[in-house]
């Protein structure tokens, strides 16, 4: 076969993952990974792929940046009143999936949402630039919109009703945390044989570490 989708693969060379390398608990493994990846200037290291279920019930991902993270889970924002928000208010159950290409690595987590204290989101939404504060204001997220002239009017109003003073938070906008109980951490292997460590939680809540085949 000659299609280039058939001959397009790498071999994965650059670190392995064995048990006795990886933290006990899967939010410091996680912690040492993002680092790497921060130190390697891996192009928007924090971004990951979310998915949640539709009212089709179809899975619907996309790429979101993450924010923070503790063990009390792992927190992004957005519009409460954007689809994936829609989505996550009727099914609470998410999955995330980090990929850094140049380490060979991804981590999948699966997990359930909740929303974040109001002063959690403020204190984020003040961090923001003012054009991005604005484009909260202006932007109807998830929902049609018939020109681009459109969009751009509707920062121009908000940056004219804004002017000399802070942009407000709006009331529908703000952050989620997503609070796990699965991990996978892949790691690329020559061949294939792949290192793929979970981690999951026992009745007392502790966390354990399996290796599945790749």
């Amino acid at each position: 076969m000659n299609d280039p989708l058939f001959q397009s693969r790498n071999e994965y060379q650059r670190s392995i993952l064995l048990e006795s390398d990886a933290a006990g608990n899967p939010f410091d493994q996680f912690g040492m990974w993002l680092k790497q990846a921060e130190e390697e200037k891996v192009m928007d290291y924090n971004a990951f792929t979310l998915s949640t279920i539709g009212s089709n019930g179809f899975p619907h991902c996309r790429i979101v940046l993450l924010r923070s993270f503790d063990r009390e889970g792992f927190v992004f924002f957005t519009n409460y009143q954007s689809n994936k928000a829609n989505e996550m208010a009727d099914c609470d159950k998410v999955c995330m999936n980090f990929y850094w290409n140049t380490l060979e690595r991804q981590v999948r987590i699966y997990g359930v949402t909740r929303k974040v204290g109001d002063s959690e989101s403020e204190a984020y939404f003040r961090s923001r630039p003012r054009e991005n504060q604005l484009a909260a204001w202006a932007s109807p997220q998830s929902r049609e919109v018939r020109t681009r002239e459109e969009l751009e009017q509707s920062i121009t109003h908000f940056a004219n009703e804004f002017e000399g003073r802070d942009v407000p938070r709006p009331d529908y906008w703000g952050g989620y945390r997503i609070i796990p109980h699965y991990f996978e951490f892949w790691q690329g292997r020559p061949s294939r044989l792949h290192d793929r460590l979970i981690y999951r939680v026992d009745e007392d809540f502790e966390w354990f570490m399996n290796r599945l085949a790749p």
